[in-house]
């Protein structure tokens, strides 16, 4: 699978040390801004990227290139991909997927009927550790409770309070706790259990209207979940199920779910079957596998997944108050 890589910031770094432990992937391009083509000689070096560009239109006309990865700020998502759409080509696109389900609803569409694979690219998902959570599930008796609390204070937030916006917590840029990190906790609790009946969002808003935290509680017929995000404070990250006969967590933020604790019928265990340090490599693995297999069912429940995540998150920060840009219009 030859893939372009859009964008050169750190998240783009990850992957490309990922693909060096999937020998099916090869990175052909990159494509950036002129002000970042610097930035992305020095990757160009490091990781063995043969092309350039900083023409996207060029970039997309490549026919060396399979698939596209796009690494770039939020609010860029949705325009990257229906391009690259419109052009035949295959997308992995970083979360959260799009601004809002309208604009995932267009690239679904688009992609279905173009019979092209279309990718979010959610680690957690992909993770042996995650993977194993979602059978342990099964054994703790009636679901109760759900809580998931990913924190972690950005580096960003000190110049944010000094009036600095950068895009994490810009809402021109689809920032915010919600979409940056909250929203892993919202596909750990659907890729168990689906979409609630309901829902509600409560924030703690910065001066210019985003939420910097916030909880977000998702009710189902018979329990509910509980997630919590921030990025202007910190806490000890998880995710846990609790049933009626025990319970199993995540002992990390479910992003890289560096382990997994049960306490079932008395007994308290902790195991780890993730192999990789760097957690991106399974998803890429998984992706690499379905495009080399032509596996668009597979490809497309997930996508169907991520199309509810959306729809939930969309729902959350406008309930909530958050206005993005994209909504001018909508």
């Amino acid at each position: 699978m030859k893939i372009g890589l859009i964008g050169a910031g750190n998240i783009v770094k990850s992957c490309l040390d990922a693909i060096r432990n999937v020998p099916d992937i090869v990175c052909e391009a990159i494509f950036v801004k002129e002000r970042s083509a610097e930035k992305a000689k020095e990757l160009m070096q490091e990781y063995n990227i043969r092309k350039l560009y900083t023409d996207y239109d060029a970039f997309l006309k490549d026919p060396d290139i399979d698939i596209v990865y796009i690494g770039v700020p939020n609010s860029f998502h949705y325009e990257y991909a229906l391009s690259a759409l419109n052009n035949n080509k295959h997308v992995i696109c970083e979360k959260p997927f799009t601004s809002d389900s309208n604009e995932l609803k267009v690239l679904s569409d688009l992609a279905k009927s173009k019979k092209l694979f279309l990718f979010e690219a959610i680690t957690m998902l992909y993770l042996p550790n995650f993977l194993y959570l979602k059978e342990k599930v099964k054994e703790i008796g009636d679901i109760k409770l759900v809580q998931c609390n990913y924190s972690q204070y950005s580096s960003r937030y000190p110049q944010y309070l000094n009036g600095i916006v950068l895009p994490a917590f810009d809402p021109a840029l689809s920032g915010g706790a919600l979409y940056d990190i909250n929203i892993y906790n919202v596909h750990f609790t659907c890729a168990l259990f689906g979409e609630p009946l309901s829902m509600e969002y409560v924030v703690n808003k910065g001066f210019n209207g985003i939420d910097t935290s916030g909880v977000l509680l998702l009710q189902y017929p018979e329990f509910i979940a509980v997630c919590c995000g921030a990025k202007d404070s910190q806490s000890p990250s998880h995710a846990t199920v609790q049933g009626t006969k025990g319970y199993v967590r995540l002992t990390s933020a479910p992003n890289t779910s560096k382990a997994v604790e049960s306490y079932i019928d008395n007994e308290l265990t902790e195991t780890n079957h993730n192999k990789y340090e760097n957690h991106m490599v399974y998803e890429l693995s998984a992706f690499c596998s379905m495009f080399m297999n032509n596996d668009y069912e597979a490809c497309y429940k997930n996508l169907d997944h991520s199309i509810a995540v959306m729809n939930i998150l969309t729902k959350a920060r406008k309930t909530a108050g958050i206005e993005f840009a994209s909504d001018s219009g909508k």
